[in-house]
């Protein structure tokens, strides 16, 4: 387990946060992106596919958003990830950065 596992309804408000994010503020693509922002600081959500191979590419990711308190949740595969942050290719991580219209999708997700 990478991130914080949620329900499928869940796993679509993260997907809708992203989508949203994409069009109004900032997303970060890709494992590397994703923790410098973390480590920043300023990532308000990160969303980790659970079919990362190998797993050890993105574990590190939910310890750095737990010690920055920042939500990690776990979503299905790499495909709908990279497909909600609007790329053709799969992605391991997206986090959204900034977004004004997301607030709200992400405040539900707090857990």
């Amino acid at each position: 387990m990478v991130g914080t596992k949620v329900e499928k309804d869940k796993m679509e408000v993260v997907y809708k946060a992203i989508e949203t994010a994409r069009q109004d503020g900032k997303i970060s693509k890709g494992c590397n992106e994703v923790t410098k922002q973390l480590e920043r600081g300023v990532a308000k959500l990160v969303a980790v596919a659970s079919d990362v191979t190998p797993p050890e590419i993105v574990m590190h990711l939910p310890a750095i958003a737990k010690e920055k308190n920042i939500p990690c949740i776990e979503v299905g595969s790499r495909e709908e990830l990279g497909a909600a942050a609007g790329l053709k290719v799969p992605t391991a991580a997206v986090a959204v950065i900034k977004s004004e219209k997301a607030k709200k999708l992400i405040e539900q997700l707090k857990v």
